[in-house]
Parts: C-alpha cells; sequence; structure tokens
C-alpha cells in the first residue's frame, strides 16, 4: 500500500490538471446565511484524462484552511464542486468553522446543478467545541439532504471518519473507500470497549472490507488514494451533472442496432479561449462546462452474438456468470459495478450500450443459485432509486429461482426488503426493460422487473421459464400420490414435469397471456435492447 496523499495531491488527482478553484472560508457565516461563491468560466483542458499522471503540484492555492479544502474544478470538462478535509490540520477535527465550510460548497453545488464530491479524513468533531461542533454537523447533514435526489452526491472515505460526522457519507449517493487507510464508524474501539467491554480492531469494526461485504455502505473500494480517485473519476463519467439532465452519453458515428461498439475517443467539441469575467455559481449559463463530445467508432464482429449463443450450459441446473453476459451485450469495457461484494447474489452495474449509460439489476446463478435474500433486495432497491434519480434507463436480467427461504431470513425482514425493491421499481421515473434468462419463480419474479411491477418491455430467451415455482417442486405437490404409486417414481416425476413445464411454465406460454412481449434468440439481445431503449428514451 502506497503513502496518503495530502489533501491538495488528493484534489489534484481528482480534478483536470489547472481546474480547481478554491473558495474562501467565512466560517462565520451560517451556511443557510451564506451567498454561494463565485465560479468563473473555464477553458477545458485539451486532455483531461491526464490528472493522473499529472504532478501534485498543479494549480492550486496555497492559502491556509482551517482544516477543510472546499472549491471546485472539472471533471473530464465537467464542472464538480469538492471540498477535502485535511488530515495534516488537527488531524483534520471537524468543528463548527470546518462544517460551515462544507455546507458552503453544497449549498453551492446544489445552486449550479453540480455534482460534489467529498473527501473525509478526520479524526472527528471537535470535542472542545461541545455543543456547537454537534451544531455544524447538523447543518451540514441538513445541507446533504437537500442535495438529496438533486445532484450527485459522492464520499471518498480516505482515512478515518468517526462519529457524528460518519453518518453523512451515507446520506449521499455513493460512497468509496480506500482498503487498509480508512475507517468508518460511530463510536471507535476504544469507546466500544468501554461501554460493551468488546475488543474488536478498527478495520474489524468499521474498515472498507466492512463496509463492501456486511453493511453495504461502500460501493467501491480501491487498494490505495489513487487508484480510489480514478475509479471516483470514472464513475462520475456515467452520471449526469444533476437530476435535470440526462447522463452523458456517446455518439457513435454509425449507429446499427446490430454492433457494438469496439472503440470509444473523447476529444474537445468546441475550443475557446478562457473568460476572465467571474458570475456566479447560481447562473446557468456556468452551471457545467461544455460537455466532450466522445465519438464510437462502429464496428460487427460476430464474437458477442456467437458467445451469447452458447453462454447458457446445456443443463439448467449448471450455473454461468451472469458478468460474462451482461458485458457481452455492453459496449467494451463500459461494465461498472457497484458493491461487487455485497449481496453477490445480485449484479448492479452500470454500462453503455450504444453509448447510452444504462442501470443493470441481474441475478447471479454462481452464488445462491441466483436467489433474492434480504441483502439482494436493499442492494437493488438502492441502486434502482440511484438510477430513477438521475435518469438512467434500467436493465433487468432475470435467472432466479425465488426468495430464499429460511428462519433467518424471515426474521431478518425478507417481507420488508423485498417491499423496499417493490416500491423501487414501481416508482422507477425511468424506462425498464426485463430480460428473462431462465428461471423466474414465484415474488422474485415479479420483484425484479415483471410487467405488473412497470416494466415497459419484456423479452424472453426460449430457455426461460415462468411460475409460481419450478416444474419439479410444482408435480411433487399436485401430484404426490401419483408419483408415490408409479413403478419408477423418479421417471414419473420427470415425465410430468415436462407437461408441466410446457403446459404452464415455458416462455411461450407467457407470451400468449400478454406476460412477455416476445421471444428472442440470445444473439439478438444485444441489438433488441439498442432499439428497445432508442424508442423508450423518445417516448
Amino acid at each position: 500500500m502506497t503513502s496518503k496523499l495530502s489533501a491538495r495531491d488528493r484534489l489534484s488527482l481528482l480534478l483536470d490538471p489547472g481546474t480547481f478553484h478554491e473558495s474562501s472560508c467565512t466560517p462565520d457565516i451560517p451556511a443557510a446565511a451564506a451567498p454561494a461563491p463565485a465560479v468563473p468560466s473555464v477553458t477545458a483542458p485539451s486532455a483531461v484524462d491526464s490528472a493522473a499522471s499529472a504532478p501534485a503540484a498543479t494549480a492550486m492555492s496555497a492559502a491556509p484552511t482551517p482544516g477543510v479544502i472546499t472549491g471546485w474544478g472539472l471533471v473530464n470538462r465537467r464542472k464538480v464542486f469538492v471540498y477535502a478535509q485535511d488530515f495534516s490540520v488537527s488531524g483534520g477535527a471537524l468543528g463548527k468553522a470546518q462544517a460551515y465550510a462544507i455546507c458552503r460548497v453544497l449549498a453551492a453545488a446544489r445552486e449550479a446543478k453540480a455534482p460534489v464530491v467529498g473527501i473525509n479524513d478526520s479524526a472527528g468533531a471537535k470535542i472542545q467545541e461541545g455543543v456547537d461542533a454537534l451544531s455544524g454537523c447538523g447543518s451540514m447533514f441538513h445541507q446533504h439532504v437537500l442535495c438529496s435526489g438533486k445532484i450527485p452526491q459522492i464520499t471518498l472515505i480516505m482515512g478515518p471518519c468517526a462519529g457524528a460526522a460518519a453518518y453523512a457519507p451515507s446520506l449521499t449517493d455513493l460512497v468509496l473507500m480506500t482498503e487498509g487507510s480508512s475507517r468508518m464508524f460511530c463510536t471507535g474501539p476504544a469507546v466500544v470497549s468501554s461501554v460493551t467491554y468488546e475488543e474488536v480492531e478498527a478495520e474489524i469494526l468499521g474498515g472498507a472490507a466492512t463496509h463492501a461485504a456486511i453493511t453495504g455502505i461502500a460501493d467501491l473500494t480501491a487498494a490505495d488514494d489513487r487508484a480510489l480517485l480514478l475509479k471516483a473519476r470514472r464513475l462520475l463519467s456515467y452520471l449526469p451533472s444533476s437530476s435535470e439532465e440526462m447522463p452523458p452519453e456517446a455518439q457513435e458515428t454509425l449507429l446499427q442496432s446490430n454492433t457494438p461498439v469496439n472503440h470509444v475517443t473523447t476529444s474537445p467539441s468546441t475550443t475557446s479561449t478562457a473568460s476572465s469575467s467571474t458570475t456566479s455559481a447560481t447562473s446557468s449559463s456556468t452551471t457545467s462546462a461544455a460537455s466532450p463530445s466522445t465519438t464510437c467508432t462502429v464496428s460487427s464482429p460476430p464474437q458477442a452474438a456467437n458467445a451469447l449463443a452458447t453462454l447458457l450450459p446445456d443443463n439448467p441446473k449448471i450455473p454461468y456468470d451472469m458478468k460474462d453476459l451482461i458485458r457481452l451485450i455492453a459496449d467494451p469495457d463500459s461494465f461498472f459495478e457497484l458493491q461487487p461484494l455485497f449481496a453477490d447474489n445480485l449484479v448492479t452495474a452500470l454500462i453503455r450500450i450504444a453509448g447510452r449509460v444504462t442501470g443493470v439489476i441481474a441475478n447471479q446463478p454462481m452464488e445462491m443459485a441466483g436467489c433474492l435474500d434480504t441483502l439482494a433486495a436493499k442492494k437493488g432497491a438502492k441502486f434502482v432509486r440511484l438510477c430513477s434519480r438521475f435518469h438512467i434507463p434500467l436493465l433487468s436480467l432475470m435467472d432466479t429461482p425465488g426468495f430464499l427461504p429460511g428462519v433467518e431470513e424471515e426474521h431478518g425482514g425478507i417481507l420488508q426488503q423485498g417491499a423496499g425493491l417493490l416500491t423501487a421499481l414501481n416508482t422507477a421515473q425511468v424506462p425498464l426493460v426485463t430480460v428473462i434468462i431462465r428461471k423466474a419463480y414465484g415474488g422474485a419474479y415479479i420483484a425484479m422487473g415483471s410487467r405488473e411491477c412497470g416494466a415497459d418491455l419484456v423479452l424472453a430467451w426460449p430457455t426461460a421459464e415462468i411460475g409460481v415455482m419450478g416444474a419439479e417442486g410444482a408435480v411433487s405437490i399436485l401430484y404426490r400420490k401419483e408419483i408415490a404409486s408409479a413403478k419408477d417414481p423418479d421417471q414419473e416425476r420427470k415425465r410430468l414435469a415436462e407437461e408441466y413445464r410446457s403446459s404452464y411454465s415455458s416462455s411461450s406460454q407467457a407470451v400468449e397471456r400478454g406476460y412477455v412481449d416476445r421471444i428472442i434468440r440470445p444473439a439478438e439481445t444485444r441489438s433488441e435492447l439498442i432499439r428497445a431503449f432508442s424508442q423508450l428514451l423518445q417516448q
């Protein structure tokens, strides 16, 4: 693991070179009354992706700050507001002054309709300030809530984040953590030991691995600061600047519904000179930098279509990796998974299909056979809400035998979390296309995006089966006596299962009843999705 970067070095890597504009701190002015800082217009740099290789000494202001650096800059030529806690100043301790500085940048971002990225690295609240520090935290929480659903809020945990301030990341849309050096908890190991007499290490209590795999708070982790900042830059490329915009879209030079994008280059759409005038952050003319023009060269290699046609094993009981399927229908190198270590029986990812950002929610047959459980439902609902807030169309890839049964699941709130996923899909304000790959059984079929739950289009592969339960389980209940009295019970069960499957759970039956729009060949999946989303987004 490399050494920790300073707060200014972190901002240097996050933002395009030379674009950071530091705002002055006026902590004596409450955030609600403070005016938004001025935001001058700037010329976008030509090499927008060179931030990672740029030296740390970019055009950053060297003015001293009281433990937090705030301002705005560009990420891939798009305006982003930032704040970074400075651990070198009193351990980055958060008092009223620092909280108000963060409040000001949050308010400015909301007025400018631009994303905000916060870098947390603080030992906690200033104990010596008492209730004033708590008041500052409360004001900061209030600003996060006001920004919720209006602009993307991303938090990078790159050091300790403890106490009252630790609630703030969970109020944002996405949380990223550095492995080995980040900690996030309400009370640290010392307090836990003194109150409950439990002995626990800080990493186990609230490290990156804990929040990535157990609590689900961390959407992404990285081995060091540099890698985490690069992930944050890439994440921003999938999100719009605000809820009033559509996600960034790549433009294909030759858009064909049956051909994947195999090369993407980005270049500035216009060249202009820097303006020396200063305008308010609330002015609509300066809320975002010129959008990049992304050119996609399209070719039509048959490998992806052929791979889709042969992806599924002949035996329906043998699993396959759903991530392979997603990559085959997505533009190359566009697969960007969120929460990969949490509830890995459900895949949530951002991809591009023909240049358009699309959110994918998919069962993973490699884990728990693709069953939905409490954590998967929670994970899916969070992702659907994110996509709905920021106009990202949804694709559901369904292959699930149902909700996971058991006492632990019932006591863990499977009904409540399942209802949360149902609510998220039913209230999503974006196009939803569902593709049924194999199994679609019971309540999980409904919860993963059936027509009744708001799907605009439901497609099915020929291998799809839809029913209350699997054919084998159904006939074991319906024909229990017949199977028991048969000369060969196993053979009789198999025969009855085939009859049940063809009569009640085949995809053709679902088409006839109007629950599925049409059956498609696996090789046609990408072209069908391009056509479907193109039509739905135009409505």
